[in-house]
């Protein structure tokens, strides 16, 4: 530096070759204003000498300035920054934020995406209730590994290639065919569109269905992430009465006099999160509603196959004669939910449409890992392992029922349900549940309490606890904690 007035501030990381930083450096210069458009450079040996560097060090990173446009060279030995450069004023900059994504964004945010708050932090070793998880210790991995390897040797480039938005077609074809044994619905594959999960499905339904202004019905007790989706449209949600037989249909009917109703989100066969099954009766008028309405329903059936109480009630859509339901559905809850596959079984126009909106969005899903699980449900495995674990999850119903009621008799007051992952426990009088999760989670246990899943937020003397993901041991231990977590009646959490 002391054989040239040319200071340059380059980046401590030894990691980044010489003249990478000499590159970034010079045009970090040019853009804070230091180096103004037509300035001249140093010649490459003077800069080289003054930085300790050789020759071709910085002749390579004036090669890389001239080959990005920053800079431009009039003779052999001299070059200038570009003269097509704007000239900006002159601001200081620390080298040790060089290179660095800015703390905040230089433009406007929406304020409509509100996620937070929605997953709760447990400690390490907490033992968590969670009311959607399968137990992915007993997902069989080696079977799915088999058939990930046969269709990668029997047609990998094919599937690494562009495809069907729709999904792989073996895969739409095998979910027709479970469909169509288990859950009653006379869908072809072309009637279904697979999806990454059953979130993507709900987006997806909510882009091609809902505009700005547009009224949507959902559950006063539900899934956030769902009514998140919904809203990104500009749709306006409205909530409706939940209780024990599910969505309240008169309330619903008092909304459509009202107002046109372009949609209703619900959870009719295990209501999410109060497990309420919807009755028969209000399930014809839900139906009749709709057709008269010309009003879309979009049925989220996400854990079917886990009913233990004589067999499941067939979904709406297996009732619909009027083409009004839309059906989502989700392999999350039998396999896994990192694998991500979820579908959609609607009127093939509609489904046309979602597979449009899905090639900007995300083009297609993962067909070799679709093309696995294709061959998993033709083979019977996806089928045998859900019956598999409909047994140990029933056996875990069991247990954590009669758990809560021999430690926390005098605290909860809970029937067992029918099917699903998790149950819905009613506190006594004078428990303040959410201080009671906040008591339970400092000792390592978590419970969803349901302001959770309350559209006002406010709360309610219910909380949700899952038990398909933890075994006998660990819902013994997490009511014991829960147990020594409870707080005195009349408690609050500041006094907690």
């Amino acid at each position: 530096m002391r054989e040239h007035p040319f200071e340059l501030a380059l980046d401590p990381s030894p990691d980044v070759p010489i003249f990478v930083q000499i590159t970034r450096a010079l045009i970090e210069d040019i853009r804070r204003g230091r180096l103004r458009p037509g300035a001249a450079l140093p010649g490459s040996r003077a800069l080289a000498r003054s930085l300790g560097v050789h020759r071709n060090t910085v002749v390579a990173a004036y090669r890389e300035l001239a080959a990005q446009g920053w800079v431009e060279t009039r003779s052999a030995t001299m070059t200038y920054v570009s003269t097509t450069m704007p000239d900006v004023p002159r601001r200081r900059a620390s080298p040790t934020t060089l290179g660095t994504i800015a703390a905040r964004a230089g433009f406007d945010l929406p304020a409509r995406v509100s996620a937070g708050g929605w997953g709760t932090e447990a400690p390490p070793g907490a033992i968590v209730f969670s009311g959607g998880m399968p137990d992915l210790r007993l997902l069989p991995t080696e079977i799915l590994a088999r058939a990930y390897r046969r269709v990668l040797r029997g047609s990998a480039r094919r599937l690494f290639e562009y495809g069907d938005a729709r999904g792989d077609d073996r895969l739409r074809a095998a979910l027709a065919d479970m469909l169509a044994s288990v859950r009653g619905l006379g869908a072809s594959a072309g009637d279904v569109l697979v999806t990454r999960g059953s979130q993507m499905a709900l987006d997806l339904c909510a882009r091609a269905l809902l505009g700005p202004g547009d009224v949507v019905a959902v559950e006063a007790l539900g899934y956030r992430p769902a009514w998140e989706a919904l809203a990104q449209t500009g749709a306006r949600l409205v909530p409706l009465p939940v209780d024990a037989e599910g969505l309240s249909i008169d309330a619903l009917a008092a909304l459509v006099a009202r107002e046109p109703v372009r949609a209703v989100y619900v959870t009719p066969h295990h209501q999410y999160p109060s497990t309420a099954l919807l009755s028969p009766a209000r399930r014809i008028r839900l139906l009749d509603l709709a057709r008269a309405h010309r009003m879309a329903i979009l049925e989220d059936d996400y854990d079917h196959e886990f009913h233990y109480d004589g067999r499941p009630v067939l979904p709406l859509a297996s009732a619909d004669r009027a083409g009004v339901v839309v059906y989502i559905g989700t392999l999350s809850k039998i396999l896994a939910p990192g694998l991500r596959i979820g579908f959609v079984v609607a009127p093939a126009p509609l489904v046309e449409r979602l597979a449009a909106i899905r090639t900007f969005v995300d083009r297609q899903g993962d067909l070799a890992l679709e093309r696995a699980v294709a061959e998993l449900l033709e083979d019977g495995e996806v089928q045998r392992h859900t019956r598999r674990m409909r047994r140990i999850y029933q056996a875990r119903r069991d247990v954590l029922t009669e758990a809560l009621r021999s430690s926390l008799g005098d605290a909860v007051e809970l029937a067992p349900p029918p099917g699903g992952m998790a149950m819905w426990v009613r506190v006594a009088p004078g428990i303040d549940v959410d201080a009671w999760a906040e008591r339970a989670l400092a000792r390592g246990v978590v419970i969803h309490p349901a302001r959770r899943f309350a559209f006002d937020g406010r709360s309610r003397p219910f909380f949700r606890a899952g038990f398909a993901a933890l075994d006998e041991r660990e819902i013994h231990e997490g009511i014991t904690r829960l147990r020594a977590a409870l707080p005195t009646k009349g408690a609050t959490r500041a006094a907690s």
